[in-house]
């Protein structure tokens, strides 16, 4: 009994952090604020992509936050419209960039995905047209793994780097104490099995 008393905390810390690390890829780590000149990884994108969905003002505003820092000379909003009556997410988006000083120049809009694999399918036009041949996608922790196959698998010769936001209103490193957390992290799980599936399919 006393055995079992320790393996079973063991293992289920054991598979927090396992999932924890799994669902958010970051090709960041270890880099500072701004991209380096002649870093083999910290280095310039021709793009930031944020895509809608969750806490879709903390996501942009850390696509906001990437691009005043120069880690790209564009950004593009990913997103239909919540509420049908209403502007799309990515208008909504681009709005809320500019009004923080980001130049209405250097923003595309992508504004009819409802759903990840359309981000990918629908934002692959913007690419092609702009030549851009390295993307920083940003969205929530729990969402990144998911959107980056989608991304990878739509965006032929087009490199997807991980910039997962860490902390916003539905995720954070303490997931796992809420049933919202499990929830999301099993949703996104189960998601990404049935990608794979797909893909076997396909």
């Amino acid at each position: 009994m006393i055995k079992w008393f320790f393996i079973v905390p063991g293992i289920l810390a054991a598979l927090i952090i396992a999932i924890s690390f799994y669902l958010q890829p970051n090709d960041f780590v270890g880099c500072a604020d701004q991209p380096v000149s002649g870093s083999t990884k910290c280095v310039k994108a021709d793009a930031i992509v944020v895509v809608s969905g969750g806490d879709t003002n903390a996501r942009t505003d850390e696509g906001i936050k990437l691009f005043n820092n120069g880690w790209a000379n564009a950004i593009v909003f990913s997103g239909a419209a919540q509420d049908k009556s209403g502007p799309s997410n990515a208008a909504a988006m681009r709005a809320h960039a500019i009004a923080e000083g980001v130049p209405a120049s250097a923003i595309y809009v992508e504004e009819g995905s409802a759903t990840t694999e359309e981000n990918a399918v629908n934002t692959q036009t913007i690419f092609k047209d702009n030549e851009f041949e390295t993307v920083i996608l940003v969205t929530s922790g729990y969402h990144e793994r998911r959107a980056t196959l989608e991304f990878e698998k739509e965006s032929e010769g087009v490199e997807v780097l991980n910039h997962p936001l860490l902390i916003d209103d539905d995720w954070s490193v303490w997931w796992w104490l809420t049933p919202r957390g499990w929830w999301l992290a099993g949703g996104e799980l189960a998601k990404i099995m049935a990608f794979y599936f797909g893909s076997m399919k396909s």
